[in-house]
């Protein structure tokens, strides 16, 4: 009597990286060993190296001589988080795939519980932090409120703090392929997306080596690109500011009038002119400024060029070999 064995599901890492050299190899150390533990899968571990100018790509092809499971896509130069985790998606095969930073700040261990709730029929598992740990006050607060402003001006709900550390189904990998945008927000467009999604509480650790890549800049523009993408509403409150502004100065004008016909009294002075030309002022630059957000991705959209490119891929033909 033959007996079929049954497929083991492939499982991939999507774990993009920018300068990691020192921290790199002990992140592959510590997925391995969780990917050997779970024995009823099979993994591939796809690394992207976001234009890294140290040894981070060196050592990931070292890595690859000792595992082939770990697999490489370099990318032609740094293009960002964001656009380094699409390209380790868009040639992931797993029915699910992990996606994780290299700094080992978010465990790897988690995956094993991911699976768990996988296997249950969640289509998103993502990590929800319960402390940060090694993080300055500033950087706790800040992310705080960008999480809270994000849901309160956005027409979908995001979860709140929370990052790209997190499981998605096939099905959820092959949504995102067919998001074309380029101003890529990865974990709304999930959230968007609508799929059945579970959160697991962790507490977040700080680097393993290493300094952040993430710099206030950063950050800012990350903010920005997330708040642009999933909300009108910055719009509707540049129109509110503008007529609440159009409004007060109209009630000045009328107010500067009266007292000139009616009465033997006129205004002395500069200051009020100066507060009401300065008020307005600030109105309008601050609409300038979000229309102009707006503007610019509708520019970067428009010229419809490539997310990245990739200059060199690593192991990838090693499985038909």
């Amino acid at each position: 009597m033959n007996l079929s064995i049954a497929k083991k599901k492939l499982i991939s890492w999507v774990i993009p990286c920018f300068n990691e050299q020192e921290v790199i190899s002990e992140t592959l150390k510590r997925v391995v060993e969780v990917s050997s533990r779970a024995i009823n899968y099979d993994w591939e571990i796809i690394v992207i190296d976001d234009g890294s100018i140290d040894c981070t790509r060196e050592i990931i092809k070292e890595s690859i001589e000792i595992n082939s499971n770990i697999k490489l896509i370099g990318l032609s130069r740094n293009f960002g988080h964001q656009y380094a985790v699409q390209a380790g998606l868009n040639l992931a095969k797993g029915c699910a795939v992990i996606i994780i930073d290299a700094d080992l700040q978010d465990p790897p261990e988690l995956a094993e519980r991911m699976l768990a709730y996988w296997e249950k029929g969640y289509d998103v598992v993502y990590g929800q932090r319960v402390e940060r740990y090694s993080e300055s006050i500033f950087k706790k607060l800040t992310a705080k409120i960008f999480y809270r402003l994000l849901n309160s001006l956005s027409e979908i709900n995001i979860p709140q703090d929370t990052g790209d550390f997190r499981l998605v189904d096939r099905k959820v990998v092959e949504a995102l392929k067919q998001m074309p945008e380029r101003g890529r927000f990865i974990r709304g467009l999930i959230s968007w997306s609508g799929f059945k999604q579970f959160h697991i509480k962790y507490k977040r650790d700080g680097r393993y080596a290493g300094r952040t890549k993430y710099s206030l800049e950063k950050m800012i523009v990350f903010a920005l690109e997330g708040i642009t993408s999933f909300s009108r509403r910055p719009l509707k409150l540049a129109t509110s500011m503008g007529v609440i502004s159009a409004f007060l100065s109209f009630l000045g004008i009328t107010c500067v009038l009266l007292i000139r016909l009616f009465t033997n009294s006129w205004v002395e002075g500069w200051a009020t002119l100066a507060l009401a030309i300065l008020f307005t002022s600030g109105v309008q630059l601050i609409c300038l400024g979000i229309l102009g957000e707006y503007i610019g991705g509708i520019y970067l959209e428009a010229k419809a060029r490539p997310i990245y490119f990739i200059d060199e891929t690593k192991g990838f033909d090693m499985e038909n070999k």
